[in-house]
């Protein structure tokens, strides 16, 4: 891996195509080029999370996390190839349920905002709903294993849970919608 990282501009993509794991090329605008980017931009943004104020056993999940968002990553790019498995959709399944169980129950819609880290958490959970649209239609076209889809779908809502706990966190509270709202 060390020499294959030696050389980073290659100019190989000159032409709009990108290399894959398994050797092949591809168009750099093809749907699994569209997942393996939004997934990386999605760990880019956890990067950028982690560089907040956390409770330390969330930061260490967090990068957890991104480990795992790089693996799916090279799942993408090779096809064929399953590294994710239900053990993982299942650990964040553990995670919705711990830091779900401290909340108080939402009776309207919320907001993205409050403290800093929770609106990046927003921000998480959006390129991560589209890094798992990108996932399902590559999966429309291509055989994949199901477990990075259900990945994304959990990781998702585990980041709507943490901007509340973000929230919380900071000592803010959740930015409530309100209907009708009036201006002044």
């Amino acid at each position: 891996m060390g020499n294959r990282l030696s050389k980073i501009a290659t100019r190989t993509g000159d032409d709009g195509s990108t290399g894959l794991g398994d050797g092949s090329r591809t168009a750099k605008d093809s749907l699994r080029v569209h997942a393996m980017g939004d997934v990386d931009e999605l760990n880019s943004h956890i990067g950028l999370l982690l560089c907040d104020d956390l409770p330390p056993e969330l930061r260490e999940e967090l990068i957890s996390i991104q480990h795992d968002l790089f693996d799916i990553g090279g799942e993408l790019c090779i096809p064929g190839y399953t590294i994710i498995t239900a053990d993982q959709v299942a650990w964040l399944d553990g995670l919705l349920a711990k830091y779900n169980a401290d909340l108080p129950p939402l009776k309207d819609f919320i907001l993205p905002g409050g403290s800093r880290a929770a609106a990046q958490a927003h921000i998480c959970r959006t390129v991560c709903r589209r890094a798992e649209r990108a996932i399902v239609s590559l999966g429309k076209v291509d055989a994949i294993n199901d477990n990075p889809r259900q990945y994304m779908n959990r990781l998702s809502d585990l980041f709507f849970v943490l901007s509340r706990v973000l929230n919380r966190y900071a000592g803010t509270g959740d930015v409530q919608w309100e209907k009708n709202r009036k201006r002044d």
